[in-house]
């Protein structure tokens, strides 16, 4: 076939049924299939597509077989770049509408109105006053007790039910699927699941100012895991300037998944931790070293951009990353890192039970029909208890900061942390912290607001690790002498535990619980800290938080929303089958809508189109002889090629697939052999489960045809192994949408 150009390499709808310039009929591979919102893509297509496609760009004559390839990787680097540095600086200035919004909340600059409390109190050295910056009754100058408090109590509450308010105005009127986290659904998204819708640029606009909206209503939840989703609608945005990116699906979500690294480099500050997150959570690297390499530079650049536009004005890349003063930790502290590891399990469990338990019961109650009356709600609850605890009335992200920090007098003590005579309170306040925030968050992640739970969930742990830290602390001080504390000076008044880092031992189990992350959390939190000394305490902690959470439930949080919306993901486990085989998964013949080869008819093939939304159909003979797989696409371009008009004696016709059509009278059939597609996988009955499980995994297949001496005698599709992988789960399919949302038998 003759190369056309690297603008028209991709056949579009209007001219894929034309002949080429030498009279011949295009192969099937020539266009580009267009697969409808709620499908799953032919992985085997895709990349026979990409091959071919990278095939003509190095098979040009002279120059150009040089040239065109050069600048295919040029187009794709550039995409990369951009994507990075659109993410970068995109999150960094969501991260300054949010501490403006969030400030907004408790006072004022005095010389500007647009600065939050940060820029307005630029260049105050540490234990300083900034007077720059006043609350709400300080700049109303009311000096009565009960008017400042009833001022400010107000205010707080008013501004929090006003913007979380408008977030869920904004996406329930506006943007319906900007709501949530968006993680399982890129999850899904990069498995193989269609849903361009979930990408577009009106997504993006409503996610991000939402997200912002949200989060400094003071609701329990964060905008990490959201920043993957408006990465990857940017990346989406992106590559709409790059023709061939949108037309192959592989390509895509090969861009996509180096965008959603690059979301979390963002999101934590945290270039590594991005990638790995990639790998582990996403599962999109695993066979794709030149995606990880895609996503190591997006999310280094990323990274770039947030520090250049320096959000925050600490010269970091996130507000609680901090570097301990002592590098040096004791063998008796891992009892309890440990109990922290194991509270970690139990709560985030426990979360994930509740988080699914109110899911359901907001589906089948009257919240169903009032989701922005909902918001409202939980918003002036939330933000009603939250002003009358310390702990809980800032903003989480500056709450997690402060908990990280270790005590030091030349910084002002946050709320007593650092007083020794006020140790019980905090303890007790921090627990109380604690549990409101596990019951807040299993009830805000799933409202109808863009909400992520990774911040919440850190906030959570962090208290917990805090309050840990302090109990530990307190029985050094009360018995320094005691046989398990040798390793720690004698002195109590000399540094030996450190209840910050407790902080941050708390705050990576729970975050292990709840979305039963590993090493990319590790990573996340080395990043944070900086402190390559405690990586091995954060990782027995994590391991146990792990062990723990999966005795109690297999599903992290976004298995579990995947598994309730039915989004056709294979989750990457070790299955085994029990000794079972492959005709205990797949759909039998009889259950099958099939064409028979030189049997069905024209007019029957249009009505299966018509009545069928499969994406493909499998082709036997008369005598149930499997001859192939014939795909929608492929179907309908070699119908409008042909041309035939919908008449009886064109319906009459019969549809031959095989050699064997030489037997019907050319008059009397209609010859669609390359309708077939040349790749499918066979299996015999017999097949260990396990094998087929294990090929869905590993090949991304789309089916696998069951044949016995040539006779098929089922099909068994992703959605069957889905199902099966999500059957233990006892509310699958229970937020799924009332029509169907795939295309397979």
């Amino acid at each position: 076939m003759p190369y056309r150009s690297l603008q028209d390499d991709i056949v579009y709808e209007e001219d894929q049924y034309e002949l080429t310039e030498d009279g011949r009929v295009p192969s099937k591979h020539s266009f580009t299939p267009k697969y409808q919102d709620g499908s799953t893509i032919d992985w085997l297509h895709e990349e026979g597509l990409e091959r071919e496609r990278n095939y003509r760009l190095q098979s040009q004559a002279g120059v150009r077989g040089v040239l065109f390839p050069t600048l295919e990787s040029a187009r794709l680097w550039l995409l990369v770049i951009l994507t990075g540095v659109g993410i970068g600086i995109a999150g960094a200035w969501l991260d300054v509408l949010v501490k403006w919004l969030g400030d907004l909340r408790e006072g004022r600059c005095t010389y500007g109105f647009f600065y939050n409390s940060n820029a307005c109190c630029t260049g105050i050295g540490p234990g300083e006053i900034c007077n720059e910056w006043k609350s709400w009754g300080d700049y109303l100058e009311v000096n009565s007790i009960f008017g400042r408090s009833l001022l400010h109590a107000s205010i707080y509450v008013v501004l929090a039910i006003a913007f979380a308010g408008s977030a869920a105005v904004l996406v329930e009127s506006w943007a319906p699927l900007a709501f949530h986290t968006g993680i399982p659904e890129i999850k899904a998204i990069l498995g193989g699941y269609v849903f361009d819708k979930f990408l577009t640029p009106w997504i993006l606009l409503i996610k991000a100012l939402g997200l912002a909206l949200s989060v400094a209503s003071g609701l329990s939840l964060g905008k990490e895991g959201p920043l993957v989703h408006v990465a990857c609608c940017m990346a989406y945005l992106l590559s709409r300037l790059f023709k061939g990116f949108q037309q192959n699906e592989v390509q895509k979500r090969r861009m996509l998944a180096a965008a959603a690294a690059a979301g979390v480099s963002v999101a934590f500050g945290s270039p590594l931790g991005g990638v790995l997150f990639g790998l582990e959570e996403l599962d999109t690297f695993a066979n794709e070293s030149e995606v990880m390499w895609r996503g190591f530079v997006a999310s280094a650049i990323a990274a770039v951009a947030l520090q250049w536009v320096n959000p925050f004005g600490t010269a970091k890349l996130v507000l609680f990353q901090v570097t301990f003063v002592s590098d040096t930790w004791r063998a008796f502290e891992l009892i309890p890192w440990i109990a922290l590891g194991i509270m970690g399990g139990v709560l985030g469990s426990l979360l994930i039970r509740l988080n699914v338990e109110i899911a359901l019961y907001r589906r089948n109650s009257i919240l169903h029909g009032w989701p922005v009356m909902e918001v409202i709600s939980v918003s002036a609850v939330t933000a009603s208890i939250s002003y009358l605890i310390v702990f809980a009335r800032v903003q989480t992200s500056e709450l997690v900061a402060n908990l990280f920090q270790e005590c030091d007098p030349t910084k002002p003590d946050y709320h007593g942390l650092c007083n020794p005579t006020a140790t019980t309170q905090n303890i007790f306040l921090l627990f109380l912290t604690a549990i409101l925030k596990v019951v807040l968050t299993a009830w805000t992640f799933g409202i109808a607001v863009p909400a992520g739970i990774f911040l919440p969930t850190i906030g959570i742990g962090a208290c917990l690790g805090r309050a840990v830290g302090l109990i530990t602390q307190s029985l050094y001080r009360a018995y320094p002498t005691a046989w398990i504390f040798l390793s720690c000076p004698p002195d109590p008044s000399v540094r030996c535990i450190s209840p910050g880092f407790y902080a941050v031992i708390g705050a990576s189990a729970m975050l292990g619980g709840v979305t039963r992350m590993t090493i990319s959390l590790v990573v996340i939190l080395f990043e944070l800290t900086g402190a390559l000394s405690h990586v091995l305490p954060i990782m027995i902690c994590v391991m146990t938080s792990k062990w723990v959470g999966d005795a109690m439930g297999k599903d992290g949080i976004y298995a579990a929303w995947i598994a309730m919306r039915q989004y056709p993901w294979i989750p990457p486990v070790d299955y085994r089958d029990g000794g079972e085989i492959g005709t205990n998964v797949m759909k039998p013949l009889s259950e099958l809508v099939v064409i028979r080869d030189g049997i069905t008819t024209l007019g029957e093939l249009r009505q299966f189109l018509k009545q069928y939304q499969f994406h493909g159909f499998p082709v036997i003979d008369g005598h149930d002889e499997f001859v192939g797989w014939a795909t929608r696409q492929a179907l309908d371009a070699n119908l409008g090629r042909l041309q035939l008009d919908d008449t009886a004696t064109e319906n009459s016709k019969k549809c031959t697939f095989s050699p064997n059509r030489f037997r019907i009278p050319l008059h009397e059939r209609v010859d669609l052999p390359e309708a077939l597609e040349e790749s499918i996988i066979e299996l015999r009955q017999e097949a260990p489960q396990e094998l087929v499980v294990n090929m869905f995994q590993k090949l991304n297949l789309r089916q696998i045809i069951f044949t016995q001496a040539g006779k098929l005698t089922g099909l068994v599709t992703k959605r069957d192994i889905v199902n099966l992988l999500t059957s233990h789960f006892p509310h699958t399919g229970a937020l799924a949408r009332t029509q169907p949302d795939h295309d397979e038998q």
